[in-house]
């Protein structure tokens, strides 16, 4: 190592927000003094910036609550859209605790609200409980094989009825399994389409943008979350422009001002309800389920709302929220305690939380928790694994699959070097006659651990194998064909994709998460990885097995708060000391395009640039626009792309994809993702490609690349925490620079702000389901 972490001289700055749940702006316009919004303060679509970023979806919050850092995902919130810094976007991102709120009420409003919750809660559970009709939970091509099936049996049809159909079109025929094909090239991804809407549809929403102040441009996203009625609903209720990603209270005010004139105020309930809903859109950006109903008050308050108390309410009763109680109110016989001796009033009671949380989260959490429930409850202890873990290669390995035959659901956490063992897991599992198979976050994820298993059949991308474009696909129930699902990068499970893979797995599977805990985590809402892990619903085996060499030594010690001086030898780690950003975006494209292929025989394509945010002048924009001159010169001719360039693709939120521009034609731009042809339309480019030889750590999560080149320039130093640095340094197999300009910060970060919490419900859940011994 050329010097050590934290030695060099830097500036200290900021490039972005903080991850806690911060204050709104103080100034926030209420109705009587917002101006309607303009092309100048209103979300720029043609640059989707206060809109999430589009890679922001899989660079939202770490597990702890947030990327670049102490950890709002500075990239799920840029300052594209409304000019707003990236510390203004967060600002703005969550409701803060530090304006003063009313006291918490136990207003009955409330009170009836929980009782309402929890009866849902009963009947969904009865409901789950009683006989389900088979095939009811089939849809589409399964539930006409179904109708067909029956149709026959009970005489209704005859047998050969069904084969005098046209032949199916080659794109819905599937193929019959054989027990050996020919290597096939793998057929172009399809993209997810947004929501179509008519030119009357657009026409009449732009329409009634036009007419309150607002950018046109805002007519297709408008259409695509409020559907074929939004102009309608924009004019009744002109704060449902909140709904539109990019778009902030005050701009909504000025709009509503403008179409209603003197009839709105600061405490239309329009207004209010709309508000509520957006601090809980904004909040789970960063990684919550849930807010503090204090919480909200607060930010409420600051958004010159007269009464928060009523606001939220009104909230709960019309269905924009559902309220929540954690924690033990105190009994009577506590109560009247307080007016004893002090010994016997010093009760230790966890204080009652009440929680405000969008239906959407609250169902995906229970419906989580009971199904994690089902596969811990519903699964068989095997008895003839013990010679398949004598045989493992080490005794984590061992451990592992010891403890997998023993219960359904099992937890394993561990480095880089770890994943050989669920590795080992699969492979034992399949020799068994099982059918096991790996789950990981990406592509790179998947190509390594099919080198690790030794056959590419046991590895699969989780998207493809939810979308049924990898794995075995599902069986007559609907269920995934699998009696052992091995999840790596389990990190970067989000509550919603966690709650929809469990339901696909039918009683008796056996599901492992397996995960390095210290990374940041999911970019969309919930920490589902290590709600399991600190509720011990199951059982957990801990990795002994070490990340080798210097990169590995730097990291593990990253992950107990320590930033060491390695031993590098062949200069596998490297500190670059700069004095700003100007001189670290010159010395990161000398790195990437000379110094790294020149000693390392590593070619750019090869060497991953990561850095803290979006935004600055050494973020990933202009890191990639300096990347492109150098390394892919060109007009950008094809939307701002020219073939060659390296991309990041995000055909969905929360997922990153690393390519290549091949083409583009009137189909749209032609993509190479990991050796998957992806073709994105031309109305998706925008929204969805950005360049990328530099990313953003969260972007980078569950893929490494031969080299990495860590950027931290002055302005960064805030938007440093332990679990960013623990994955950024991890990304490079052989080699590590960090162009280093945060002086101090870097140690200090390292050392003193761990994850961030993020506030949901799932681990109290888990914590409350009946599960057999096997946790402890």
């Amino acid at each position: 190592m050329t010097a050590l972490p934290g030695e060099t001289p830097g500036t200290v700055g900021t490039d972005t927000p903080q991850d806690t749940v911060s204050p709104p702006e103080a100034g926030a316009e209420s109705p009587e003094h917002a101006e309607a919004p303009n092309a100048s303060d209103a979300p720029d679509v043609s640059d989707a910036s206060d809109a999430p970023d589009p890679s922001d979806a899989a660079d939202a919050p770490d597990a702890s609550g947030g990327d670049e850092a102490s950890g709002t995902p500075a990239d799920a919130d840029d300052d594209d859209a409304t000019g707003d810094t990236e510390a203004e976007a967060a600002a703005d991102a969550a409701p803060a605790e530090a304006a003063p709120a009313a006291e918490l009420s136990e207003a009955q409003a409330e009170l009836a609200a929980q009782r309402e919750l929890r009866e849902r809660i009963e009947k969904r559970k009865a409901e789950k409980a009683a006989p389900i009709a088979a095939g009811t939970g089939l849809s589409g091509t399964a539930a006409d094989l179904l109708a067909a099936v029956r149709a026959v049996e009970s005489g209704e049809k005859a047998g050969t009825a069904f084969f005098d159909r046209p032949a199916a079109t080659p794109a819905s025929r599937r193929p019959a399994p054989a027990a050996a094909q020919p290597p096939r090239a793998p057929a172009p991804e399809a993209v997810p389409t947004e929501r179509t809407a008519t030119p009357e549809t657009l026409d009449a929403v732009r329409a009634v943008l036009t007419e309150g102040g607002a950018p046109e441009a805002l007519a297709r996203p408008a259409v695509g979350v409020l559907g074929e009625q939004a102009a309608e609903l924009l004019r009744t209720d002109p704060w449902q422009l909140l709904t539109v990603p990019g778009v902030r209270p005050e701009q909504a005010d000025g709009f509503a001002r403008a179409l209603l004139g003197a009839g709105c105020g600061p405490d239309d309930g329009r207004r209010t309800a709309a508000l509520v809903g957006w601090l809980l859109e904004r909040a789970a950006l960063q990684g919550h389920t849930a807010l503090d109903a204090e919480a909200v008050r607060a930010a409420l308050a600051e958004r010159a709302v007269g009464d928060p108390d009523a606001a939220v309410r009104d909230a709960v009763e019309e269905g924009v929220a559902l309220v929540f109680q954690e924690g033990d109110e105190p009994s009577a016989d506590d109560a009247g305690a307080a007016d004893g001796e002090a010994g016997d009033a010093d009760v230790a009671r966890e204080p009652v939380q009440v929680l405000l949380g969008l239906d959407r989260y609250a169902l995906a959490e229970e419906s989580l928790a009971d199904g994690l429930a089902r596969l811990v409850n519903a699964c068989e202890k095997a008895a003839d694994w013990a010679e398949a873990a004598a045989s493992a290669p080490g005794p984590s390995a061992a451990e592992l699959i010891r403890t997998t035959a023993a219960a359904g659901l099992v937890a394993h956490s561990g480095g880089e070097a770890a994943r050989a063992e669920p590795a080992a897991l699969i492979a034992a599992a399949r020799g068994l006659g099982l059918r096991a198979l790996g789950a990981t976050h990406s592509e790179d994820g998947r190509r390594r651990l099919a080198a690790a298993t030794g056959d590419p059949d046991t590895a699969v991308t989780l998207s493809g194998l939810l979308s049924g474009a990898q794995g075995p696909g599902r069986d007559e129930d609907g269920a995934l064909a699998l009696d052992l699902l091995v999840v790596l990068d389990a990190p970067q499970l989000d509550v919603e994709g966690a709650a929809v893979l469990v339901e696909a797995l039918a009683d008796g599977t056996r599901l492992v998460l397996s995960g390095d805990p210290g990374v940041l985590g999911s970019a969309g809402a919930g920490r589902v990885f290590a709600d399991v892990l600190a509720s011990r619903a199951c059982p957990q085996v801990v990795s002994r097995t070490p990340d080798p060499g210097p990169i590995g030594e730097l990291v593990s010690g990253i992950g107990i708060g320590e930033l060491n001086q390695v031993d590098a030898p062949g200069k596998e780690v490297v500190i670059v000391p700069v004095r700003d950003a100007g001189e670290a975006v010159h010395r990161t494209v000398q790195l990437v395009a000379d110094s790294v292929p020149r000693a390392f025989s590593i070619p750019a394509e090869e060497t991953q640039v990561i850095t803290v945010g979006h935004g600055g002048a050494a973020g990933t924009r202009a890191l990639n626009e300096a990347l492109k001159q150098r390394l892919n010169p060109g007009p950008g001719r094809f939307g701002g792309f020219d073939p060659g360039d390296r991309v990041v693709h995000v055909p969905a939120p929360g997922r990153a994809v690393p390519g290549v521009v091949r083409s583009a034609d009137a189909e749209g731009l032609h993509l190479d993702c990991g050796g998957v042809p992806v073709v994105v339309p031309q109305e998706r480019v925008e929204s969805s490609v950005r360049h990328g030889w530099a990313l953003s750590a969260h972007q980078a999560a569950g893929m490494r690349w031969p080299a990495a080149v860590v950027v931290l320039p002055g302005d960064a130093a805030q938007g440093l925490s332990r679990p960013w640095v623990y994955t950024a340094f991890g990304r490079g197999e052989r080699h590590l620079s960090v162009v280093h300009g945060v002086d101090q910060a870097l140690p200090h970060a390292v050392a003193q702000i761990p994850a961030q919490e993020r506030t949901t419900r799932l681990r109290a859940l888990l914590e409350a389901l009946p599960t057999p011994d096997a946790a402890s």
